[in-house]
């Protein structure tokens, strides 16, 4: 059977053959170059840069966008540094507003003071990518809210579809690329194609042509030819792909989440080649057997993992809009890359027209560790087929599912913790469907690692294990695998950071530390793909902890006193953590006072959960808390909401009572720098005292806000 891109399944066919079929199933070229490019970036930049929205309206004056300086080699030498190969830009997100100079349309920089009009983002970006060895892509919105917007606008507005001429000549702005094209298009297509011919034509080979399927508003049931689009792509960027067509396809989330099978070949209901619709695939299990059974066609699709390092698509701020971890993108990078899709990671632009200085921090610590990790691979002398070995997609091994398997032998022991491999896909499509790997521990083999599909490439991750030995085996697959590279590596993890907390009953829980991070969370836990057999030990008497204290294994029961913990890997010492923990909150009764402040409202500041707080409005709100019965007293911690700037205590007063109604001044207090540090603040008294009430009086909000807020309230 010969392979295709697509092949048509029969209703006559039976299981078997349609397995068959599934294994001749291969990328075209583009596909297959684009699958190499493995780690890609997205720009977003436009007016919701300044407007700090994620959505614009399509209404926007264009000299919101108040562009002053652009530095896109400094944008590409960050991502070339992480070992990004491609860059997407969004040349006109579904505002409208373009990023480059078109003929057709004056809703975009050109209408604005950057360069006094004559800035080009997209040309300036084009430059960067040619001097750092960087392929280019353009996103260009099919949705246009400026054209559904405007009165003149040419979305949705019922025209005729007439022969027209692509591009439509503008005087006094010819084109040096003199290919013509005629379709039958009504206005809005006939604009879109027009700019699709400037940004395919004007800025350098493109490789990718990005088409997102959002649409915020639509009008007067506009279609889209995408025939004639993808016509038009083909002869003018022959080396692309395109995305949310038949090409490359959404992975089904925007938070960086992978699926633990990820098949790129797929059934469809209809022929891909000549669809103009193509629905999200967002189910888990896209391409079992079980799924291939039900196709009417088998085709190749493969996925881009996408999602942002900044909490939203567009940059907004460098103090409330968190970036994800160096830590959180390495592992999106494995699981992504090594599952068989390509990782598309945006990175978008400050006001200042250049990437903000921890985003860069975290790309460069990002490429430094896929450097570090893969640049070598430890089987490279070892005896084994060299057709495994030689970095080549193109020469490969018949390896048949089997226990047998494929065997690499070194001269010494090494310590590895990931290995590599990958199919010829481009020859002989992807047939393995489970595969394990084993090394050879004391005189017998030990299976270190099994997973399902391998692709174009799977990453297994597993604890250190040092051998001199391993063996690959497949254990089931549609037809013959044929494998192309097998390599081994060691990625130097570390302890991960610790954080402890406490339930409102008193259990203390202590665990690798959570990413601040509240943008679409993809659930997977990081320190544990990273970080695999680490042990956590903690003390409770102020000592340091070290491997010989205490091993934390579950939850246990701790009134006030000081806890501290520490993570240790490989005899390697993480960050000590240490935490005060005040009295048990179970029992306490919270009341609040404030213009806007109620009791469960209040009760919120006691719960233990950062995620939720109290929050009152009006100067001189206050939260009082009833403890049940009268305790010593030595201070107080707050921990600010750190969900925005609103409510940050900055100075107060701390009261306290024995009866509730007469009340003692204990102490003032005052909490500097909480805008740019929310972290938790201790407040000490001078001297302890005993009281059942306690009352924290606000006297000055950080900011000058005028609400008050606490996450949480700890007495000790």
């Amino acid at each position: 059977m010969e392979c295709s891109n697509t092949i048509k399944i029969e209703e006559t066919d039976t299981p078997e053959q349609i397995i068959e079929k599934a294994a001749h199933v291969v990328p075209t070229p583009n596909q297959l170059n684009a699958l190499k490019n493995e780690f890609i970036a997205f720009i977003h930049m436009g007016p919701n840069t300044f407007t700090r929205m994620e959505w614009g309206s399509g209404k926007e004056d264009p000299k919101i966008f108040d562009l002053k300086e652009l530095d896109t080699d400094q944008w590409c030498e960050a991502m070339k540094a992480a070992g990004i190969k491609m860059v997407i830009l969004t040349v006109k997100h579904h505002d409208g507003f373009v990023l480059w100079q078109s003929r057709y349309t004056d809703h975009g920089i050109m209408s604005t003071g950057f360069r006094d009009g004559k800035g080009d983002i997209l040309k300036d970006l084009s430059a960067s990518c040619q001097k750092f060895g960087l392929k280019l892509g353009v996103y260009l919105s099919p949705a246009d809210l400026f054209q559904i917007e405007n009165p003149k606008g040419l979305y949705g507005n019922l025209s005729k579809y007439t022969k027209r001429t692509i591009p439509r000549e503008v005087p006094g702005r010819p084109f040096a690329n003199k290919t013509k094209f005629e379709f039958e298009l009504d206005d809005y297509n006939e604009y879109f194609m027009n700019q699709l011919f400037e940004i395919l034509t004007e800025y350098g080979p493109i490789y990718e042509v990005w088409f997102d399927g959002a649409h915020p508003k639509t009008k007067g049931g506009q279609k889209y030819n995408y025939a004639a689009w993808k016509q038009l792509i083909h002869t003018l960027a022959p080396e692309a792909v395109i995305f949310g067509r038949e090409d490359v396809r959404w992975c089904g989330n925007e938070s960086g989440g992978t699926r633990e099978t990820e098949w790129n070949v797929v059934p469809y209901p209809q022929l891909p080649d000549t669809a103009t619709v193509f629905p999200d695939m967002t189910a888990q299990d896209l391409g079992s057997r079980e799924q291939l059974y039900k196709a009417k066609y088998l085709h190749y699709q493969q996925a881009e993992t996408n999602t942002s390092i900044r909490e939203g698509w567009f940059y907004r701020d460098d103090t409330h809009q968190k970036v994800r971890s160096a830590d959180d993108v390495f592992d999106i990078y494995e699981r992504a890359v090594g599952g068989n899709s390509t990782f598309l990671l945006n990175i978008p632009p400050n006001r200042d027209g250049r990437f903000s200085d921890k985003d860069v921090e975290v790309l460069h610590e990002v490429g430094k560790r896929i450097q570090d990790t893969y640049s070598v691979n430890l089987l490279a002398d070892s005896k084994g087929a060299k057709e495994l070995l030689d970095n080549d997609l193109n020469t490969y091994v018949a390896v048949p599912a089997g226990e047998k398997g494929t065997v690499f032998s070194l001269k010494e022991p090494v310590t590895i913790n990931r290995v590599v491999l990958q199919e010829n896909v481009g020859e002989y499509s992807e047939r393995v469907e489970e595969h394990a790997v084993d090394a050879w521990v004391d005189g017998q083999w030990k299976e270190i690692a099994k997973a399902t599909n391998i692709g174009y490439k799977r990453i297994l991750r597993f604890p250190d294990v040092t051998t001199d030995k391993i063996r690959v085996r497949v254990l089931q697959s549609r037809l013959t695998p044929a494998i192309a590279t097998v390599s081994a590596h060691y990625y130097a993890s570390r302890p991960p950071r610790l954080e402890i907390t406490r339930s409102i009953d008193g259990k203390v829980n202590i665990q690798a530390r959570k990413q601040d991070f509240n943008w679409k969370a993809h659930g997977e836990d990081v320190a544990a793909n990273l970080n695999a057999g680490f042990k956590i030990h903690y003390t409770t008497d102020g000592s340091e902890p070290d491997a010989n204290s205490p091993e934390f294994k579950e939850p246990f029961s701790m009134d006030r006193g000081e806890i501290k913990a520490v993570s240790i890997l490989h005899g390697d010492k993480g960050e000590v953590c240490h935490e005060q923990l005040g009295y048990i909150k179970q029992n306490w009764k919270v009341t609040a006072t404030g213009s806007a402040a109620d009791k469960h409202e209040a009760q919120l500041a006691a719960d233990e959960n950062p995620a939720t707080y109290w929050k009152a409005n009006g100067t001189n709100a206050a939260i009082t808390i009833d403890l049940g019965k009268e305790c010593e007293l030595a201070g107080f911690a707050y921990t600010p909401q750190t969900e925005n700037s609103d409510g940050m205590m900055a100075k107060g007063i701390l009261k306290t009572s024995s009866d509730g109604k007469s009340w003692k001044e204990a102490g003032r207090f005052e909490f500097g720098n909480l805008i740019n540090d929310p972290t938790k603040r201790y407040y000490y008294l001078k001297d302890k005292v005993n009281a059942r009430y306690v009352r924290i009086e606000t006297t000055e909000v950080a900011a000058g806000n005028k609400s008050v807020a606490a996450a949480e309230v700890d007495l000790f």
